[in-house]
């Protein structure tokens, strides 16, 4: 089961940053997130919503090449591959093209963290700053916290335990603590 974690920060542009810091050590496979999205209070008060994970996660490209294969089987089945594979590109495209419009509509736009929800949340955190909302599938909470820790962050709400959230909490004061007993 993923995990949901919101964490508000200081000022407009720390979240872009965290999120940068995580789809790196994504790529390592230390961490797997299911939907990230970046919310910020411009100094009007007004919310903005970047949603950052492709809904679609390459279904467009990999359903064009599955009918690109069942067209041409169907095609040989019935001696005329080359119609078969015309047919499957197609249909290919033209699922494609539905699922582009289907999101530029909005009929989509609440996989994963619903909007409702960061909305709401977000228009709690002050104006000129930003927060972060993770879908988390699967983590390696340690080197997650090391990247983490490096800004510091508010707990806006999780879906973790009370230890993990407590380390979460931790790792986000232990940058503060360290700067402040520096001065």
């Amino acid at each position: 089961m993923s995990e949901l974690v919101c964490i508000a920060f200081k000022d407009s542009s720390t979240a872009d940053r965290v999120l940068n810091e995580l789809r790196a050590i994504e790529t390592d496979y230390v961490l797997d997130l299911e939907d990230a999205v970046i919310v910020v209070r411009d100094m009007d008060g007004k919310v903005h919503l970047k949603q950052c994970v492709d809904v679609f996660g390459g279904a467009t490209t990999q359903g064009v090449a599955l009918g690109v294969l069942w067209g041409g089987l169907m095609g040989l089945l019935f001696m005329n591959p080359l119609a078969g594979l015309l047919g499957s590109l197609a249909g290919g495209a033209g699922g494609g093209a539905i699922s582009v419009a289907a999101s530029e509509f909005g009929l989509l736009s609440d996989y994963g963290i619903p909007d409702n929800f960061i909305r709401s949340l977000g228009s709690t955190i002050g104006r000129g700053t930003s927060a972060i909302f993770l879908l988390i599938r699967s983590a390696d909470q340690e080197k997650v916290l090391s990247r983490v820790s490096r800004h510091e962050g508010t707990i806006l709400k999780t879906s973790l335990s009370a230890e993990q959230e407590d380390k979460l909490r931790s790792a986000l004061t232990r940058r503060h603590e360290q700067t402040t007993s520096k001065k």
